[in-house]
């Protein structure tokens, strides 16, 4: 489709270690003009994962967010360490780092755009089967993070009340449904 919507110029507005704060001058399809907000994401985004036990359960963390300033239940995840690092490390590096597990086998489940209208953010989504436990938690300074397991319908449970919101998390739990539901 050949839009009438045009990205004329982008300014850098302000960059941090992770993301990049852009102003966009846009045309509009009646020919006015606008500014957009875009935020670049540095390290293209990241990775999570379904993490399955062998008694079928999940495992999750609940961690602090202070954007939302509340606790949320979360997939294993995390930025990639640099722009071409394979999701499928980093998704095995943040399951080690956040549970200590290790999964003997990872399956690409899907990505997500988390906010495609102002940013560029990707996170690929894995199942991870098969897992051991290898050691502790190995957080970074500045996490707090619990991890916790439960069963496949009590997060469906939570997605569908809208108690769970987490963009990845919802895709990743909802994909691992539908990919277990086709048996």
């Amino acid at each position: 489709m050949d839009y009438k919507i045009k990205r004329t110029g982008r300014t850098l507005a302000a960059g941090g270690a992770v993301l990049e704060f852009y102003k966009d001058d846009m045309v509009l399809k009646d020919g006015s003009t606008a500014v957009w907000d875009f935020v670049h994401h540095k390290k293209g985004g990241g990775a999570a994962v379904v993490p399955v036990l062998p008694d079928g359960q999940i495992l999750l963390v609940r961690q602090y967010r202070p954007s939302v300033e509340r606790e949320m239940l979360e997939l294993p995840a995390g930025a990639k360490d640099f722009e071409n690092e394979d999701p499928k490390a980093a998704a095995a590096r943040e399951l080690l780092e956040e549970t200590g597990y290790e999964a003997g086998k990872m399956t690409f489940l899907t990505r997500v755009k988390s906010a495609p209208a102002w940013c560029d953010e990707e996170t690929t989504v894995f199942l991870a089967e098969e897992l051991v436990k290898k050691s502790g938690q190995h957080l970074d300074a500045a996490e707090e993070i619990r991890f916790e397991a439960h069963p496949l319908g009590e997060l469906l449970d939570l997605i569908f009340s809208g108690k769970m919101e987490d963009a990845k998390t919802v895709a990743g739990i909802t994909a691992y449904a539908a990919l277990k539901s086709r048996g």
